[in-house]
């Protein structure tokens, strides 16, 4: 785990002890720290009972604490910590600050932060997998793989690419990345913000802290990313700025698992990123031949009888499910779930490529009325018919997509379950050997 002296002797009162709650108290407790701690689980509690003193902070004192280090699932905007901790005097933090703050101890390397709606699990683990291919020592954490404070110090040259939510971004204020990406803005989480705008300067943070020496990357051509890189711009303070959004790379249908024209986009971003750290294309260009992508990210589940089938569940807003509509020409779209819109805005350039939908979960009657008019729809409520209507009428070079357009929550504990139920039924169609049955199918 990272340690750090900087930590020594210091007080700090930890809500939440789940996965990097419970980082953030072995990292504090084996540097040196002083320890209030507290979980609404009793188990949590008790397993940490010898390291720390275990109080509810909301009931306790925490004048003269350094910080309140909480999880970025607490939402600040509501909670009553974020009161308890201003009446106390005590700033709110989360582990990113911490490792921030931990840095000047490690061996000499670099951070990258990247940041966005969409896009930024997929670019993080890209870029990692670059850094690797090339030979450069690497790790990847924040809000991907493991807590970044319960991995091991890199040795001297290291990189830590770091995927950063917008919560993160709120609990940090000196996290100074060598290369900062932003890939993209669209509406998502407002519940926990004042509006489009406040998550949009969420976002825009993280270059509020970047070095005047360091790099920006900006991916897109949305209105928000654009005018967090114009303001940079305005501001004069940082010199290395980039815009990818205008960019191409040649050699897309060489990376399996990088189709569609958001992975496209992902793809630059990346390249770009790891161009700042000195890696040339000799470099990344066979390594994303062999990228193999993430699960639940647009990836590649199973082929038979020439129907492929790909499982997109993280697309839980129409922004995602939009571009991966653009990945193959004749596809069979599931959608549906929690929605987060009244409508599929930015799925409607990519109908064409639409050969019938089938609709599930709590959206599936809005967004059937919405998708009437333009493709066959069938309304089906659940995974399993969706995926048994879909492989019945599917032919040889049809595509079954799962880019549900909405959050998982209606049926699924989450995004990787609902990805894994579509998974199982995959299975058992393929078993049962149910493609291309239906009768009078319509085809594009």
């Amino acid at each position: 785990m990272i340690v750090s002296p900087a930590f020594a002797g210091k007080r700090y009162a930890i809500l939440g002890l789940a996965r990097s709650g419970m980082a953030v108290l072995e990292s504090l407790h084996a540097s040196g720290a002083e320890l209030l701690a507290w979980d609404n689980r009793e188990e949590l509690r008790e397993s940490v009972a010898d390291k720390a003193l275990i109080a509810d902070p909301l009931e306790s004192d925490l004048t003269g604490y350094d910080a309140i280090v909480v999880s970025p699932g607490v939402p600040l905007n509501s909670h009553p910590i974020a009161r308890k901790a201003k009446a106390d005097g005590v700033s709110i933090i989360g582990d990113i600050e911490l490792f921030a703050q931990a840095r000047s101890a490690l061996p000499s390397h670099r951070v990258v932060g990247i940041t966005g709606t969409n896009g930024k699990s997929t670019t993080t683990a890209l870029v990692h997998h670059i850094l690797a291919s090339a030979g450069v020592p690497t790790v990847m954490g924040g809000n991907i793989g493991l807590p970044i404070l319960s991995q091991e110090p890199l040795p001297d040259g290291g990189v830590y690419v770091l995927e950063l939510s917008s919560y993160q971004i709120d609990l940090t204020n000196s996290l100074d990345c060598d290369v900062a990406l932003l890939l993209n803005i669209s509406p998502d989480h407002l519940d926990r913000y004042d509006g489009f705008d406040g998550y949009a300067a969420a976002k825009a943070r993280l270059f509020d802290m970047l070095g005047s020496d360091h790099t920006a990357i900006f991916a897109s051509q949305d209105e928000k990313t654009q005018l967090a890189l114009q303001g940079l711009r305005d501001l004069g303070r940082v010199q290395n700025i980039v815009d990818t959004s205008a960019r191409d790379i040649a050699g897309q249908p060489d990376w399996p698992s990088l189709q569609g024209p958001h992975n496209l986009q992902n793809a630059i971003a990346a390249v770009a990123t790891v161009e700042a750290l000195g890696i040339d294309e000799a470099q990344w260009r066979p390594a994303l031949e062999a990228f193999t992508g993430l699960p639940h990210r647009m990836e590649r589940i199973a082929e038979s009888d020439g129907v492929l089938f790909v499982n997109d569940s993280k697309a839980t807003n129409p922004a995602s499910t939009g571009p991966a509509l653009g990945a193959y020409p004749k596809i069979h779209w599931i959608l549906g779930g929690l929605p987060k819109s009244d409508n599929l805005a930015e799925c409607e350039p990519y109908y064409d490529h639409v050969v019938r939908a089938y609709t599930i979960g709590e959206a599936g009657p809005l967004f059937g009325k919405i998708l009437a008019d333009h493709v066959p729809v069938e309304s089906c409520e659940m995974m399993l018919t969706a995926v048994q209507r879909a492989a019945a009428n599917a032919g040889p070079g049809d595509v079954i997509l799962l880019s549900p357009a909405c959050a998982s929550f209606d049926q699924f504990r989450d995004f990787e379950a609902r990805g894994n139920c579509f998974r199982c039924a995959v299975n058992s169609v393929i078993e049962s050997k149910l493609i291309g049955t239906a009768k009078g199918e319509v085809k594009r």
